[in-house]
């Protein structure tokens, strides 16, 4: 599902202001943008830009102070907690620096924790588990756990995890940020074939060369919309 124009996201005019005792910080100054199912793209800049603000507020972690934000057609900056929680569940995945994986649990078992939360049958839980982990080209270590396991196969768990509810959109918050470059390379790599099989994947850096990777490229400074850059043909 998308809005009736066609797009996923739809964010119009999103501030977001902390009150912080007797400080008042402007996190973000009236950010509009939309995103197109199956885009991928990055969110980059300086630290303070208010990149992170802006993942929160994507992700339903967090509400704007002003303005509205649609996803998949539904107005969710006006919706209450235990709403916003139960849209996390079902339309996001997440990805993250830190790799957030249980350390006695396998990687099957970790990638299997968000279907037990959402109370889905056995068989059902475990084809999709063994499909997410095919798709990060896990399967062969689905028994290991975390410290049997490099951090790129961390993170391929991790993106695993992500999957495995078939969201509407994944977001990635310095997804390589733990990794050597050839790792994370390989982690590019990885996102570029999920989009290429239609996941909508949004990526926070401040690295232009990760940036670079993806084909839209919002650019945020002192909480605004610097630039709105669109790449054309192959990566």
């Amino acid at each position: 599902m998308s809005l009736p124009d066609g797009r996923l996201i739809r964010a119009e005019n999103i501030s977001k202001v902390y009150e912080l005792e007797n400080q008042r910080i402007q996190a973000l100054q009236g950010v509009s943008f939309a995103v197109e199912p199956n885009e991928f793209m990055a969110i980059m800049g300086p630290s303070g830009s208010g990149k992170s603000t802006l993942l929160n507020i994507l992700g339903c972690l967090d509400r704007p102070t002003e303005g509205r934000y649609h996803l998949n057609g539904q107005l969710v900056s006006a919706l209450a907690e235990n709403e916003l929680a139960r849209i996390r569940n079902r339309e996001i995945g997440f990805v993250f620096q830190v790799f957030n994986l249980l350390p006695r649990a396998t990687a099957f078992r970790n990638v299997e924790l968000p279907l037990i939360y959402k109370g889905m049958h056995k068989s059902e839980r475990e084809d999709r588990v063994r499909r997410a982990l095919e798709l990060v080209e896990m399967s062969n270590r689905m028994n290991h756990r975390p410290s049997e396991l490099s951090g790129g196969e961390r993170q391929r768990v991790a993106i695993a995890r992500a999957l495995v509810n078939e969201p509407s959109i994944i977001l990635a918050d310095e997804p390589t940020g733990n990794l050597d470059s050839r790792t994370g390379s390989e982690i590019l790599q990885l996102f570029q074939k999920l989009n290429s099989q239609g996941n909508t994947i949004i990526i926070v850096t401040h690295d232009r060369e990760i940036a670079n990777q993806t084909r839209r490229i919002l650019m945020l400074r002192d909480g605004k919309i610097e630039a709105d850059e669109r790449r054309r043909g192959e990566l």
